[in-house]
């Protein structure tokens, strides 16, 4: 083993003593895993091209439409309602979105950079969920949607090494960069 495989090994070792997952724990995390990045990934591309599922072709990023102004034109109420008024189809916010979404949804599919996914997909939900605002807008549950799953979803899979099963996870954590910048697992 090499140094730098024996001083990751070490901190794989502190980090995560022990295994606390059995081997089908693991299998249907990975599964769980991939499904989820699918939801992320599913929802960049039917935004980019339009698919027709809740992007019509005609308002397709690549035909010229915003994947965040009918969302966020829509809200309609919570405290920051005037905010994502403010922000919805500007074209930062548009590249910010769906780079998260495409970003998260490969590094979940993959299982590499689960703890910056985890970060980012978390940080997505959240902007969502108080969005949406289910506290005011009839949700059948105000507080625990499916915001607050995914983003739970996304930081297990981090805390859990998921990507090490049915995943590129391992290749990813022998990477020298990874090596030096254990936040890149």
């Amino acid at each position: 083993m090499t140094t730098t495989a024996a001083h990751a090994h070490q901190l794989e070792t502190v980090e995560a003593p022990g295994h606390i997952l059995t081997k089908p724990a693991a299998k249907v995390l990975a599964v769980l895993r991939v499904a989820t990045g699918f939801v992320f990934l599913w929802a960049f591309l039917d935004k980019t091209f339009g698919l027709g599922y809740s992007t019509p072709s005609a308002k397709a990023w690549i035909n010229g439409g915003s994947p965040t102004k009918g969302f966020l034109a829509s809200v309609e109420a919570g405290p920051f309602q005037s905010f994502f008024h403010n922000i919805a189809g500007a074209g930062w916010a548009n590249w910010l979105f769906m780079l998260g979404m495409l970003g998260v949804g490969l590094a979940l599919i993959l299982g590499i950079g689960l703890r910056a996914a985890a970060g980012a997909g978390t940080a997505i939900m959240a902007m969502m969920w108080l969005a949406e605002w289910p506290l005011a807008s009839g949700s059948s549950n105000p507080i625990v949607d499916y915001h607050v799953v995914y983003a739970l979803a996304a930081i297990v899979f981090a805390l859990t090494y998921a990507g090490q099963t049915w995943g590129l996870g391992k290749i990813w954590a022998n990477l020298p960069i990874v090596q030096k910048n254990r936040w890149l697992i």
